[in-house]
C-alpha cells in the first residue's frame, strides 16, 4: 500500500462523497442546497488534481502496482461516468420538466458507452499480452471531461446569473462529446491488430 495508491484510494472516497452530493440535491429546494453544489464543485477539482498526482508519484518513484492500474481507472471512471449520470437526472429538473445543466441524454450515452468500450479494448489487449496506455486523445478527454464538469456545476449553482457561463457550459459540452467520440476512434484504432486476429481454440 504505497503512497500512490494511498491517493487513490483516498480519491474514491472523494468520489462517493461528491456522489452523494449531487444525488441528494434538488432543483426545487436549490435555494437552501447551492452549498451542496458548491462543495460538489471544489471535492471535483480535488479529486481530479489527485488523480494527476498519483500518477506521477507512481511513474516518477516507480511504483507502479497491478492494484493501481486496476483502482485507478475505475475510480476516474465513477467519478466522471457518475457525475453526468446525476446531473442528467431528476434532481436537475426545473418546474416545466427540462434538464438544467445542458446535457441531453445521447451526450451521456456517448460518455458512458465510450467507458465501457475501452475498458474492454483494454482488458482483451492485455489479455494478449499487449500494454494498452491511455493514448494523446485519451487524455485529452480526461481532461476537457473534468472542466465540462465544474463549469455545469457553477451554470447550475451561484454562477447561473453570469452571462458567459452559459455559452461556456455550451462550448464545454459539445467539446466534451466531440473529443470522446474521437478517443474511442483512436483505441479502435490502437487495438486493430488484437482485433483482428482470430480466435484459437
Amino acid at each position: 500500500m504505497n503512497l500512490p495508491n494511498q491517493i487513490t484510494i483516498g480519491r474514491f472516497f472523494l468520489s462517493v462523497i461528491f456522489l452523494v452530493g449531487l444525488a441528494t440535491f434538488s432543483w426545487k429546494t436549490r435555494a437552501d442546497q447551492l452549498w451542496l453544489l458548491d462543495a460538489a464543485f471544489w471535492i471535483f477539482i480535488v479529486a481530479a488534481l489527485t488523480d494527476i498526482l498519483d500518477g506521477y508519484l507512481a511513474r516518477k518513484q516507480n511504483q507502479v502496482t497491478s492494484f493501481g492500474r486496476i483502482l485507478d481507472p475505475f475510480v476516474d471512471k465513477a467519478l466522471v461516468c457518475g457525475a453526468f449520470i446525476l446531473l442528467l437526472g431528476t434532481g436537475f429538473i426545473d418546474e416545466t420538466g427540462h434538464n438544467v445543466t445542458g446535457l441531453s441524454g445521447w451526450m451521456v450515452v456517448i460518455i458512458v458507452a465510450r467507458e465501457m468500450l475501452v475498458s474492454g479494448l483494454r482488458g482483451f489487449s492485455e489479455s494478449k499480452g499487449k500494454p494498452y496506455a491511455a493514448n494523446y486523445w485519451g487524455k485529452a478527454k480526461m481532461l476537457v471531461q473534468c472542466i465540462t464538469v465544474p463549469v455545469i456545476l457553477k451554470s447550475v449553482g451561484n454562477w447561473r446569473d453570469l452571462p458567459w457561463i452559459m455559452t461556456c457550459r455550451t462550448v464545454m459540452i459539445w467539446l466534451t462529446v466531440i473529443v470522446t467520440a474521437i478517443s474511442v476512434v483512436s483505441y479502435l484504432v490502437a487495438s486493430r491488430e488484437a482485433l483482428s486476429e482470430r480466435s484459437r481454440v
